[in-house]
């Protein structure tokens, strides 16, 4: 039985942590929302996942999985239980929680990119609140980029098993998501990420060297993976990018 994916179709946003986990494995996997509502697909198969009143504990909102009977929401948790199913996670148990903790730390990141774009209210139209927004979007370049960064440099640097990986000596959901916020950073905010390699020579590798496996580069290339657009997470706005203090 495939896997289904639910998440919102036209938007990378937290479901494509999930789906870089997905096309690395090779699984077999269903992108509900994305499919067609003849088959029984689409948006209003995945609302009615969140509607139902028969389901004791229903997702509050996208990404979720469902693996035969067993329904899984947020993203976090989602790769922790994907992770060693799909070869993924570290094969040292106490790993697993170090590696479960950098993706909800990850998780924090993403949260902070958003709201530079919407600090106010999620329910106003970016264009309601670009004064705050400019004001967010700056601190986040100067202060917060940084400071997250340079952590993960950190945790890389001292990994006892090298610095290839940020967990242990294999790949693992967490690199492939280090990809994605990377990925979608340089893409909101290129004027302040412009010497990103320099600032972080072994996170900047990484996301090279996640690029460069077969079955990402193959999906980077597809019609699966999703453009960055002013609709998601990460946005590009130039207004609030701005070169790093």
């Amino acid at each position: 039985m495939s896997l289904e994916l639910y998440y919102w179709d036209g938007l990378q946003g937290r479901g494509e942590f999930v789906r870089l986990a997905l096309e690395e494995a090779g699984a077999d996997y269903v992108e509900v929302a994305r499919g067609k509502e003849s088959k029984g697909l689409g948006t209003g198969a995945m609302l009615s996942v969140m509607k139902d009143r028969d389901e004791p504990y229903p997702p509050y909102a996208p990404p979720f999985l469902k693996d035969g009977d067993l329904l899984i929401s947020q993203t976090a948790n989602i790769l922790f239980y994907l992770g060693p199913k799909l070869n993924l996670a570290p094969q040292v148990e106490s790993l697993r929680y170090v590696a479960n903790g950098l993706q909800l730390t990850i998780a924090d990141v993403v949260t902070e990119a958003h709201d530079t774009h919407h600090p106010l209210a999620s329910g106003l139209y970016y264009e309601d609140q670009k004064d705050a927004a400019k004001v967010r979007a700056h601190d986040f370049i100067d202060n917060r980029i940084p400071k997250f960064m340079s952590y993960f440099e950190r945790v890389l640097k001292q990994n006892p098993a090298g610095d290839t990986f940020l967990v242990g000596d294999a790949l693992t959901y967490v690199d492939l998501s280090m990809f994605q916020l990377i990925d979608g950073l340089l893409y909101a905010f290129p004027r302040a990420l412009k010497r990103f390699g320099e600032h972080y020579p072994r996170l900047a590798a990484l996301h090279d060297s996640v690029i460069a496996r077969p079955k990402i580069a193959a999906y980077l290339q597809s019609a699966r993976r999703i453009e960055h657009n002013e609709s998601c997470i990460f946005r590009h706005y130039p207004e609030l990018d701005k070169a790093a203090s």
